[in-house]
């Protein structure tokens, strides 16, 4: 495959910046911010106390603080609630015109390695670049290999970021000590209690509605979320993965990606 290119309108870019902008994040996202150096990408998300995904997100290191590519249509939310909790933190919150950029499929001067994934290729922000490729290019691109975008796959503040499998592609460290929702979080990636992941299930045809049940025999084996012709993501009890599958009376199969465990 070629270089491919595309700028990504569904994202937008936050810069926080301050003498206190590393420990701040620090203690919100499930990402270690404090050792974030310059020129670092690295990816995590911000989460409700009870420990579901608001959002999902990348932070860069910048010299100043950090900048955060995040979902277009919940930059506001976000800054209102980095807003709310800083307190007495010096910090600034800011949004940025920046463009967002994805390339793929070879070598890209100015893009930093995706931390998901190394087959994922790179991210840039700001600047000139030359798309290649559609957005919609870069969402085969990554349904091909598996990995669901969580502000398409759980948009209604209910899913848990190891059911995105944030913990299989570098999103949550588990190491950093406290962050929000991180009592939940730990407990379940600890005890091994996780029933349902997000993977590829193939079809013919295109895709089922938004949220239809994924069968097996009678039982409800998962829901279908984002798709296209031929193929979508889905949210899939691990346990009920084997057998004859279906939705809406079609046949469908579940495709792990080879980076997912079992």
């Amino acid at each position: 495959m070629s270089l491919q290119i595309a700028k990504l309108t569904d994202r937008a870019v936050v810069r926080v910046t301050g003498p206190d902008a590393r420990p701040f994040l620090h203690n919100l996202l499930t990402q270690d911010v404090e050792t974030l150096t310059p020129g670092v990408l690295r990816y995590g998300a911000l989460l409700s106390p009870p420990g579901r995904m608001l959002m999902d997100l990348f932070l860069l290191g910048l010299e100043d603080g950090v900048l955060l590519d995040v979902p277009a249509d919940r930059r506001e939310a976000l800054m209102q609630r980095l807003t709310l909790y800083k307190l007495r933190a010096k910090v600034e919150v800011v949004a940025s015109d920046d463009p967002v950029f994805a390339a793929w499929g070879g070598e890209a001067d100015g893009f930093t390695p995706d931390p998901r994934l190394p087959t994922l290729g790179g991210r840039s922000y700001g600047g000139e670049q030359t798309a290649t490729a559609s957005e919609d290019d870069y969402a085969v691109h990554r349904l091909t290999l598996g990995v669901a975008d969580p502000a398409r796959d759980a948009p209604d503040d209910k899913t848990y970021p190891i059911e995105a499998n944030l913990d299989l592609l570098n999103g949550v460290d588990f190491r950093k000590g406290c962050f929000v929702g991180q009592e939940t979080t730990s407990r379940m990636k600890r005890r091994g209690t996780i029933k349902s992941r997000m993977l590829p299930i193939a079809f013919d045809g295109p895709p089922p509605p938004f949220g239809a049940e994924v069968l097996n025999g009678e039982l409800r084996a998962g829901a279908v979320l984002s798709g296209r012709d031929g193929m979508a993501m889905a949210l899939m009890r691990l346990d009920r993965m084997d057998g004859v599958l279906t939705v809406d009376g079609r046949p469908v199969t579940a495709r792990p990606p080879d980076w997912l465990p079992g």
